[in-house]
């Protein structure tokens, strides 16, 4: 089949059983083009959780297909493609917090979204790349522990200094290989362009950015700016998404290298055969970790 004619079914399909279809920026241009919601893992969270489908297919990696079923929960939930994990929400478990919380009993434990539904039952708020800074600022607690991106957690930290954080060793490994070696290379190579990075980059990497936020934070900005280049210091699908939307503008790789190869596993068919109800995995979560889970994301929304 041509891509042309498996988009096609695949729209056919999802009107047909009822279905929504949810992209993170992270996917490929052929799949976002036939998605019903594209955005960052929780935004598309929120918007499954206001339609009326019977079945959501998500296309992303394993924690958003949970996040979905948390905020789901009479849904069906399908994870595109069943080997898509994120190496940063599966490098602590549910037992080892615990365990740290014992050592630390005063502080509060925020959790990044990024993080599995287990481990989310015994954290108190969880946050978004975007909600982090605020959310931490509003808590009562002078004491935080932040959980699992250890990059993410220090950004946040530098900005609130009247607060005392506890960082683990964690984070994104897409993001956190990239060093001032990549930086020094393309800011020499494109000196003209803005740099715009995530978070989950480590510290001296951020310290050079024009603007630092999530990715879709990092796409509005870039859309809007004035400016006419940028270094994009993100997962390297976005400079193609932007290329995309800006055809004016002109948009570079901070490094090859910063590439989620769990995101690049779901093919447009993945998503054809999903649709014919012979691909994915379903998602499905004991009742009692998903009330404790969703206990922690009610919090973030309540207060971010």
């Amino acid at each position: 089949m041509a891509l042309k004619d498996i988009q096609e079914e695949i729209i056919r399909l999802k009107k047909e059983n009822d279905i929504c279809l949810l992209a993170h920026c992270y996917q490929s241009p052929d799949i976002l083009e036939v998605a019903d919601f594209v955005g960052d893992s929780f935004a598309l969270s929120l918007s499954a959780s206001k339609v009326t489908n019977k079945t959501v297919i998500m296309c992303g990696v394993r924690f958003m297909a949970e996040t979905v079923k948390i905020l789901s929960p009479d849904k069906k939930v399908i994870l595109a493609n069943a080997d898509a994990g994120c190496p940063m929400a599966e490098m602590m478990d549910k037992e080892l917090i615990e365990q740290v919380k014992e050592q630390y009993p005063d502080y509060t434990v925020v959790a990044y979204v990024n993080t599995t539904s287990e481990l989310k039952t015994v954290c108190d708020v969880c946050v978004t790349s975007s909600s982090a800074l605020k959310i931490c600022r509003s808590l009562d607690s002078d004491k935080i522990l932040f959980i699992p991106d250890k990059n993410l957690g220090s950004y946040i930290a530098e900005q609130i200094p009247e607060k005392e954080f506890k960082l683990l060793s964690g984070g994104c490994p897409t993001h956190a290989r990239i060093g001032m070696a990549e930086v020094k290379k393309a800011k020499e190579a494109h000196p003209d362009a803005l740099f715009l990075v995530h978070p989950e980059c480590v510290p001296e990497v951020v310290a050079q950015a024009d603007y630092v936020g999530s990715t879709t934070g990092i796409m509005d900005f870039a859309k809007k700016s004035d400016a006419k280049e940028f270094i994009i210091g993100t997962e390297n699908s976005i400079v193609s998404h932007l290329q995309l939307a800006c055809p004016d503008k002109k948009f570079y790789p901070l490094s090859k290298d910063l590439v989620c190869h769990n995101m690049k596993l779901t093919t447009i068919v993945d998503v054809l055969n999903c649709v014919k109800g012979i691909g994915g995995e379903e998602i499905e979560l004991d009742e009692d970790v998903r009330l404790g889970a969703k206990r922690c994301i009610d919090k973030m929304i309540e207060l971010g």
